[in-house]
């Protein structure tokens, strides 16, 4: 909806004239522009360049179908995404064409990597033994955005254990409440090192978790085309 200008400097943290001076070379270069109210939106230029940004990503492109065959398959809302530093970002976002509950992802939006399922699952890859998970969480806290999030080293040592042995994770509620979620690893580019991981995501009180543990298989099998491998999954 835009943002004034007298709304800028408590929100970016500088003086109004410096923010008001950058804005006229924005608004020459086409990255921004205002509107009848005289608020600032993101010009037709800044959006061009973050579409053609966007679409050269060839994950985006070649995982696209599968999402939407997920979406149509489940009914749910599917994304893949993936990881940076200690956080995940989420490439595409496809919901089910009927049904849809919105979910508060977004393409291009961060998640923290330790109570997301594509996160733990691309966690469980990179972080590969309890040495390296605890290196990795160090001093850092890890916050609890639910009940059920796992806010510890010891924790997170065990379940990245787990993910490693059954091929799989999934997010009891632990990001979102009332929100689960499973995913499995894409292989891209290589046999060994996923590109990023596919989650299909489910409402708890409409679609259990044991669903979409019970799908697993049939996720694989339709993700199976995409990946330079094929993986086995195991019950917990």
């Amino acid at each position: 909806d835009g943002i004034g200008l007298d709304e800028l400097p408590s929100a970016v943290g500088s003086a109004k004239s410096t923010i008001h001076n950058a804005l006229a070379s924005l608004k020459r270069s086409g990255l921004a522009e205002q509107d009848s109210r005289g608020s600032y939106l993101l010009g037709d230029e800044f959006l061009r360049l973050a579409f053609i940004h966007h679409e050269l990503r060839p994950d985006h492109v070649r995982v696209r179908p599968v999402l939407e065959e997920l979406a149509q398959r489940f009914g749910e809302t599917v994304h893949y995404a993936v990881l940076s530093d200690r956080s995940v970002i989420y490439r595409s976002k496809v919901d089910p064409p009927v049904g849809a509950v919105q979910l508060t992802s977004v393409v291009g939006g961060r998640n923290p990597a330790y109570c997301t399922a594509v996160g733990k699952l691309l966690l469980s890859y990179s972080l590969p033994d309890d040495r390296a998970v605890r290196d990795w969480v160090g001093e850092v806290e890890l916050p609890r955005r639910t009940e059920q999030t796992l806010t510890s080293a010891d924790e997170l040592c065990e379940e990245l254990s787990l993910i490693r042995r059954q091929g799989y994770s999934v997010d009891d509620q632990e990001n979102e409440a009332g929100v689960n979620c499973v995913a499995l690893p894409v292989f891209l580019t290589s046999p060994t090192v996923p590109s990023g991981a596919i989650s299909d995501s489910g409402l708890s009180y409409r679609t259990p978790l044991a669903t979409l543990v019970d799908a697993v298989e049939a996720i694989a099998a339709i993700i199976g085309p995409l990946s330079s491998r094929t993986s086995s999954y195991i019950r917990p």
